[in-house]
């Protein structure tokens, strides 16, 4: 099912098979992205269709998404969204967003997403500058410097709007102290923040690795 941590492989294949509602052009790019050796990078089917399921929810026109990997995120919003609706994906890799934009074009919603290849950080301070404003955020990308784009998030999302942390139970390792390596160490200390962060209401969801959704006050 890739990335479903969070239970074994049975209840994964049943998830799928019961509540995953997955495009085949979706199909198509996980089962791809699925040969990678780096395949780990991508999001759960279930996943994917928690950030689409929020974004029709909240009726969000305007996606920010840090960390693109090869798309399916970003696929998976923007065929959510209405016709209007934008997404601004940040990510390093022309490599990995190359399969992303091919599948993008297939799905006829390329023109909804603004890819941008530069350090996340740059970005995120661009469209601070810039004055953008987003209804949702998606963050999945580097793990040491999640607590540096989470503030830019709160910059950037609306009030009311929302933010989604993955990964924030990194596959058991936050709860094992013989785990000390940087990225371990950095999603520990967002999730005790964010737990305190008067700024936002939030709940953990267990879906996929684990992943932090919260509302801005």
């Amino acid at each position: 099912m890739g990335n479903s941590f969070l239970y074994p492989d049975h209840l994964g294949d049943y998830i799928l098979n019961h509540w995953v509602r997955e495009p085949e052009i979706m199909r198509e790019l996980r089962e791809l992205t699925a040969l990678r050796e780096d395949s780990g990078y991508q999001i759960s089917p279930d996943e994917a269709q928690f950030l689409a399921f929020m974004t029709r929810a909240i009726s969000a026109t305007r996606y920010l998404e840090i960390g693109v990997f090869t798309g399916y995120s970003s696929l998976a919003v923007a065929l959510a969204m209405p016709v209007t609706g934008k997404i601004t994906a940040c990510d390093i890799s022309e490599e990995f967003t190359a399969i992303g934009r091919k599948f993008w074009e297939r799905a006829g919603v390329s023109e909804k997403i603004e890819l941008r290849i530069a350090p996340a950080m740059d970005t995120l301070q661009d469209l601070i500058n810039e004055g953008r404003e987003y209804d949702f955020a998606f963050i999945d990308a580097d793990k040491p410097n999640y607590a540096h784009y989470y503030e830019a998030c709160l910059k950037l999302v609306r009030k009311g709007g929302l933010i989604a942390v993955d990964n924030v139970l990194w596959g058991g390792k936050v709860t094992d102290p013989s785990f000390q390596d940087e990225s371990t160490i950095a999603i520990r200390e967002l999730n005790s923040f964010i737990q305190q962060d008067e700024r936002v209401e939030v709940c953990l969801v267990p879906i996929g690795d684990g992943v932090t959704l919260t509302q801005r006050r």
